[in-house]
């Protein structure tokens, strides 16, 4: 198990996923699952702060996820594909408020640790090494500078067809941040025996190749 905390915009995903390719072990996108709840009550009108309302809700919902051959993740809610929608500001500017639910974290921290069960995954998010999975062979905690996240988060949302200014997307990440390092419900921090990784200054090629030297060191020790 290799556990990848960090936040939003650092481009941990797009690690995790590369990882998880090189080594030959399946990805989980946890960050997509919390969007998958998020989309659902949106949709619905839920109130995320009516604890029984919410509760009720997450009985209705069924997240899965794949992979198609060349390693892309496609993420579907009861049934429906989401992935582009998922991505959106709609979602971006409220996922943060949802996952910091209790009750949203039980219902995926449970589907989380049920997948990852078996040996040979990387999971990406905000608590996979502090909560979900304390005990993975390896962690890591990717952080950037704002200027480099704003630059990443702007192009990615241009390729999935969104329109969005930097403006708003530093006030999205901004919210986020504060949001996600200060709830009271496993909050967003470097677990103690967490490898920092800051690549603000790394190509998607160099911060592949800096984890899966220590994916593969951690890897033969154990062998």
């Amino acid at each position: 198990m290799i556990a990848i905390d960090g936040y939003s915009g650092c481009g941990k995903s797009t690690l995790a996923r590369q990882l998880a390719h090189k080594l030959n072990y399946v990805f989980l996108d946890t960050g997509a699952m919390y969007r998958a709840v998020t989309l659902y009550v949106l949709r619905h009108g839920i109130d995320w702060l009516d604890e029984a309302a919410l509760t009720d809700a997450l009985t209705r919902i069924q997240i899965d996820m794949t992979a198609d051959a060349g390693g892309k993740t496609h993420t579907f809610l009861n049934q429906e594909s989401v992935e582009e929608e998922i991505r959106g500001m709609a979602v971006s500017n409220r996922v943060s408020e949802v996952a910091a639910v209790p009750a949203v974290r039980r219902f995926l921290v449970e589907q989380q640790q049920r997948m990852g069960r078996n040996k040979g995954i990387v999971m990406d998010g905000r608590d996979i090494g502090t909560v979900v999975f304390p005990d993975a062979e390896l962690k890591l905690f990717v952080t950037a500078d704002m200027e480099t996240r704003i630059q990443r988060r702007y192009l990615e949302l241009q390729a999935n067809g969104f329109s969005v200014t930097g403006d708003e997307i530093r006030q999205n990440l901004e919210k986020r941040d504060f949001e996600e390092t200060t709830r009271l419900d496993s909050p967003l921090r470097k677990a103690e025996d967490a490898i920092l990784l800051d690549n603000s200054h790394m190509t998607p090629e160099q911060q592949l190749q800096f984890a899966l030297d220590l994916a593969n060191g951690r890897i033969r020790k154990e062998n």
